[in-house]
């Protein structure tokens, strides 16, 4: 079945990776009047467009077959501790780590950087910490914004340029980029054997024997400077091409994907709204509804129960990263995805759990995604201090002034698939009104607190 007859069809989870013919233009159609309400008064076609982006129960995340172990307790708790657990990371290089609160510590200090530092949890798992709330400082700056974690388990194609497409391999690019954690996998699998070896092995079986290599000092953990890759710049070390080592990082992998799975935002004041209480969104909110779906025609690609297609697009957007650090061209999904193909991490690889065929909606040819990124979800949208991969936008109406112009005119890579929008500054004021009113409740308290992690076994 092609991806155009998949889409037309329709398909439980998420929707095909990409849309062909995706239309970003403003249409003709007119938005619906500010107080209506989903009655047949209002347009039969964009009444069905609100009701597809708010169903009667939000859909649970679809199954994952690349991973057997995300309805194991064990994997749960484990995974938890694993994403809190800053003790995996290398050395801070960038010398932007001076001690202040935005940062994590010193220079050249170790077991600073977890998962849970750049997806707070308290803040929507998005990164409210690093300064000037753009990018995000880990061990040094890096080019794209942490991604919102929540609802995270509703796509199958992750990071901003799809470069992973299961969640078990998600891990390797945080812990092997020396601009985050600045690790390894085989210091990693080491710690996993220093501090978690009974919790490991209750669930994934006995760990393999790893002390030929001897052991790893988190000082010689990663790179011993910043390398001149900023996108995806790595530092292999000893053990790296080891089997056993990467499958215990995979395993990493896999526990923490049964912690994030049920991180989601909630329904929110919209979907009481669609459902019939007419009192849940202010008249503001409820023509910025309208104009999602008419005159702004954003469900384009901010379709379905959690706003994103799940697709990648080109919006054309001018990389400004408004401090010290320099602007790239950066290929986007062109580039993450054609190291997905090859990647023996991928869904279809020996790693994985099973297969369900995502892998083959990668097109071909990937010419038309230069400078495509995913389109992030928008359920607790305006929980996120800044926007776009870049993080470059601080405001949502920034984001949709943005929009609402088409995008810039040139200094991004790849065609545009944006164009100007016909909305008056009121119109503009109203959509933001309306992604304001798509917050939930958020995940329940007892995901947001640091679970307690094991102590260092002293010293031999």
């Amino acid at each position: 079945m092609s991806l155009a007859s998949r889409f037309r069809r329709g398909r439980p989870g998420p929707a095909p990776l990409f849309l062909l013919a995706v239309n970003l233009a403003c249409s003709s159609v007119a938005g619906g009047p500010p107080d209506a309400a989903l009655q047949p008064s209002g347009d039969d076609s964009l009444r069905d467009r609100l009701r597809a982006l708010s169903p009667p129960a939000l859909p649970p995340p679809p199954p994952d077959p690349t991973n057997a172990y995300l309805a194991d307790p064990r994997a749960f708790a484990l995974g938890k501790q694993l994403f809190f657990d800053t003790r995996f990371s290398g050395p801070l290089l960038d010398d932007a780590n001076n001690g202040d609160p935005a940062t994590l510590g010193l220079q050249g200090e170790t077991g600073k950087v977890g998962c849970v530092s750049c997806h707070v949890p308290r803040s929507g798992f998005s990164d409210t910490r690093s300064t000037r709330a753009q990018i995000s400082l880990g061990s040094g700056w890096t080019h794209r914004r942490a991604k919102s974690l929540l609802d995270v388990a509703q796509s199958s194609f992750l990071n901003w340029d799809g470069r992973r497409d299961s969640a078990f391999s998600q891990p390797f690019t945080p812990l092997e980029d020396p601009a985050e954690m600045n690790g390894s996998r085989l210091f990693a699998a080491q710690q996993v054997a220093r501090l978690y070896r009974n919790d490991y092995e209750a669930v994934f079986g006995p760990l393999p024997a790893l002390e030929r290599y001897g052991p790893i000092d988190a000082a010689d953990a990663g790179c011993a400077e910043l390398p001149t890759d900023v996108i995806h710049g790595s530092c292999p070390k000893l053990g790296s091409d080891d089997p056993d080592v990467t499958r215990v990082v995979v395993n990493m992998g896999k526990a923490i994907e049964a912690y994030t799975r049920q991180l989601t935002c909630g329904p929110s004041r919209f979907d009481a709204w669609v459902a019939g209480d007419t009192t849940a969104l202010s008249a503001d909110e409820q023509a910025g509804a309208w104009l999602f779906v008419g005159k702004g025609r954003c469900d384009a690609c901010h379709s379905g129960p959690y706003f994103s297609d799940h697709s990648f697009h080109n919006v054309g957007l001018h990389p400004d990263f408004r401090f010290f650090v320099a602007a790239i061209d950066d290929p986007g999904a062109a580039g993450g995805l054609a190291a997905l193909r090859s990647d023996p991490l991928n869904s279809r690889g020996s790693y994985s759990d099973g297969d369900d065929g995502r892998l083959d909606e990668v097109p071909a040819d990937l010419t038309s995604l230069v400078g495509a990124f995913s389109t992030p979800g928008l359920r607790c949208v305006a929980r996120r201090p800044s926007f776009m991969h870049t993080g470059q936008f601080r405001s949502l109406e920034d984001v949709v002034d943005f929009f609402a112009k088409g995008g810039d005119e040139d200094g991004f890579l790849g065609t545009s698939e944006n164009v100007p929008r016909d909305l008056s500054a009121g119109e503009r004021a109203q959509l933001v009104a309306f992604l304001r009113a798509l917050d939930g409740a958020g995940p329940d308290a007892e995901l947001l607190e640091p679970p307690e992690l094991p102590p260092d076994p002293p010293a031999e």
